[in-house]
């Protein structure tokens, strides 16, 4: 299936994963602080491209690191503003970055795949329709959370397992950037 058979418009919305799409991945480790937050090569210019593209952009994450107490809210909160600052200088936006504090399992599990976070980015942004929805993962649960809200998934192919297939492949997010900039 070619992007083109989407019919994306200036009324679709991307939710993107962080860890593994726009900034590297710590595999078996947690981003905890701004010094350990690296920027995937060609991500900011990415969402650039994209900010233009789509009407909204959320970052979606599971940071378990907060429940298993590597960090603090706080922490995620300075590295979020600093990563949306550093885009926002690109000409990219992000709208909000929403996340999913708690242990894998949790009584209150908000965790991708569930669809706890792009419920609440829809109740906040009542326009959000999930099925005019892109979102862009590096994981099973990130592909799931897209399919079971209906929306077109792209996976970002990085050393993570693949069980779950996308609707499109691509190597980074600057590929894709390039792909739906050429087709709509």
């Amino acid at each position: 299936m070619s992007i083109k058979d989407w019919d994306v418009d200036g009324t679709w919305t991307l939710f993107l994963d962080r860890d593994g799409v726009i900034n590297k991945r710590i595999f078996g480790g947690y981003v905890t602080k701004v010094s350990d937050f690296h920027f995937v090569e060609k991500a900011e210019e990415a969402i650039a491209i994209l900010s233009n593209i789509f009407h909204l952009t959320f970052v979606v994450t599971n940071q378990q690191g907060i429940g298993k107490g590597f960090m603090t809210e706080r922490n995620l909160l300075e590295i979020h503003a600093y990563m949306c600052d550093q885009i926002h200088r690109e000409g990219g936006r992000i709208n909000k970055c929403l996340f999913a504090p708690n242990l894998r399992g949790a009584e209150d599990d908000m965790r991708k795949p569930k669809p706890d976070m792009a419920e609440l980015a829809q109740m906040e942004y009542p326009q959000v329709q999930f099925d005019r929805c892109v979102m862009v993962g590096d994981t099973d649960s990130d592909i799931l959370f897209g399919k079971n809200l209906g929306m077109k998934t792209v996976r970002i192919k990085t050393e993570e397992p693949i069980g779950v297939e996308a609707d499109l492949t691509v190597s980074s997010l600057f590929e894709f950037s390039k792909k739906i900039k050429d087709e709509v």
